[in-house]
Order: C-alpha cells, then structure tokens, then sequence
C-alpha cells in the first residue's frame, strides 16, 4: 500500500536548523505530529544552536528549483508552508514556483529576524517577499514582523492597532492574515485573524517557560497541516494554536542546551514520557 495515499502531505520551503528546534526540522515534526506527511525544499542552511544563529548559508536559487522540481513531479502537493527564505533571490525563485501549483493552501511565515536578533531576510528586500503575499491563503507575522512589513516605528500594541494592521496588510496582497500576539505585554497571548473581512481572536494565557525556540515555525506548519487536510481557516487556526500551546506546555519542563530551548512536538506521543531525563 502507498503510504503517500493515506495521508495528507505538507512541503515546507524553508531554512534549516541544525539544532532541530526551528525550522525545516521543527516544520516536519509539527506536520507529522498535526497527521500530515512532510515535504521539503531548503532555502538555506544555518549554523544555530539554542543561543543564536551565528551563520548562514543561502542554497542557490537553481538547486531549490531542482528541489522543487523533484517532489512535484512525483508527490502530490496538499499544502505549502514557506518559513525562512533568506535572500530576495529565493523569494523571487519561490514566488515562480508557487505558479505550477495552483490551488493549494499555501501559509507564508515572514520571518525576517531570529529570536535572538540576526537578520535572516535584508529589509530592502521585504518588496520581494510582499511579491508572495497575493499567492498566500495566509500570512503570519510576529508584531514586530508586521510593524516592519508596514513600515510602523513600533511595533503594534493594542487591539485597534492589530487590527489596523492586519488591514494594511490584507490589502498589499494578504488573502488573510494572522498577527501572532507572542511579543505582546502581559499575561495573554492574544493571536489575531483576519479571514474574509471579519476578525477572530485566539486569546491564551502565556505559558512561562523559556523553551520558545521554534514557536512560530511550528504554528504556521500546524496550521498548514489543518488546511492540507480540508479544515476550514478558522477551525485550522484554532486547531493549530492549541496544538502550539500544548507543545509548549509540554517543552517547559525539559533542557536541551544552553539557551532558548525548543518545543515538544510531540505532547502526546511515547517521546513525551520515554528517553528523558531529569533536570540535574
């Protein structure tokens, strides 16, 4: 029996990291704990742990065409989720790709700096990743992410100025749009939709925990895992945050490294209770 009938696949086009906890590997394990089959196309390569990137290495533009290229020509493609691009070349590069396979959901994370400070896309170049945002079903950006795809000095702090900026970004091209509330002040995170004109608000109490490493990769490719398997947008947002939460739940009590630790993605599964360890 061919596996690949059995089960919704994602293709995450994104950036790796060697420590696992972002990334293509925290974009498949999400994928793969959400029910889905995971794909990949590598933007580039870093060198990273749990303090920070500390270098990167962009992969040619015609060997991720050759990616590309390889799976679609052989595995059916229910949903793209694109993470770390890196370059305004492999932004143009994807944006051609996107046109061979039309119709598919496709969630676009903009990363555009790590957690710990270092560009990982040129901020003169954001116009070639905007170039992507009418092709995506959803675009998720962090709220310093959004004030700087809009061009706001800070980043956006009240429930108005979300939403205001939801709209700005919805009409350069966003089908629809989720700022991601995890930078916010207080004690909720408050995730904001915009799908089809209307607002939802997904509002959790934060989680204390230092294991953060990877939280936005992980949300955007559960929420790409939802929409490869037919759930509607707000079902497959809801769906993935709870998703989120529980990783993070279940990642606060576990050490790997020195700094900002990553999720546990699989809450449920026997790695939640086998092969730890505890806290010396």
């Amino acid at each position: 029996m061919n596996l690949l009938q059995e089960y919704s696949t994602v293709l995450t086009i994104a950036g790796s990291d060697g420590s696992g906890g972002a990334g293509i590997q925290a974009d498949l394990k999400a994928i793969a704990a959400c029910g889905c089959y995971g794909l990949s196309v590598i933007t580039s390569v870093t060198a990273q742990n749990t303090m920070g990137v500390t270098a990167s290495y962009a992969i040619p533009a015609h060997f991720i065409v050759k990616q590309f290229e390889a799976l679609a020509d052989d595995i059916r493609i229910d949903a793209v989720k694109i993470g770390m691009l890196g370059s305004q070349e492999a932004a143009e590069t994807v944006t051609g790709l996107l046109g061979r396979i039309k119709g598919v959901p496709v969630v676009l994370d903009t990363v555009l700096r790590s957690s710990s400070g270092k560009t990982l896309f040129p901020g003169e170049s954001l116009s070639s990743m905007k170039r992507i945002f009418p092709l995506a079903t959803l675009i998720t950006p962090n709220l310093p992410e959004a004030a700087l795809l809009t061009g706001r000095e800070k980043s956006p702090a009240t429930r108005e100025e979300i939403e205001q900026t939801a709209l700005q970004l919805n009409r350069e091209g966003g089908s629809s749009v989720l700022v991601k509330g995890g930078h916010g002040e207080g004690s909720e995170c408050s995730d904001c939709l915009l799908h089809q004109g209307r607002f939802y608000w997904f509002s959790n109490r934060k989680i204390v925990t230092q294991n953060t490493h990877g939280t936005g990769c992980t949300l955007s490719s559960a929420i790409a895992a939802e929409l490869a398997k037919g759930a509607a947008m707000t079902d497959a947002v809801g769906n993935a945050v709870s998703y989120t939460r529980s990783a993070l739940e279940a990642g606060a009590s576990w050490r790997l490294g020195h700094g900002k630790g990553p999720l546990q993605h699989f809450p449920q599964g026997c790695f939640a209770t086998r092969g730890k360890r505890p806290i010396e």
